[in-house]
């Protein structure tokens, strides 16, 4: 599902308040930090992280990326080094989830 600017625009508000989780260090991304943050997207929907200074093999744009695709989430902002991510959880119930504003469907647009 790719997200509307009005929704990037509203994780991206729900983003400020968040502390930094993900680290990405020299190690890279494997499949520890996979693990940790799926299961961060599982619980919080919405991560934020951080490329270190001692990483030199990926930018924040190139590690939100690949974060992206191996854990099925959307990259929402990069900036500097730090990055958002997002994915809708299952398992928490429909009411305790991020309510994302509605997409706006043409009447001549077909599925």
């Amino acid at each position: 599902m790719e997200l509307t600017s009005k929704q990037r625009a509203q994780l991206r508000g729900l983003a400020n308040t968040i502390d930094t989780i993900i680290h990405i260090g020299k190690d890279g991304i494997g499949d520890n930090l996979i693990k940790q943050a799926d299961d961060a997207l599982e619980a919080r929907e919405l991560i934020k992280g951080r490329v270190l200074d001692n990483n030199i093999e990926y930018d924040a744009r190139l590690a939100a990326a690949e974060l992206a695709k191996a854990t099925r989430s959307e990259v929402v902002q990069v900036i500097g080094t730090k990055f958002v991510l997002y994915r809708e959880s299952h398992s928490k119930p429909r009411e305790k989830r991020i309510q994302l504003a509605k997409r706006k469907t043409m009447k001549n647009e077909k599925f």
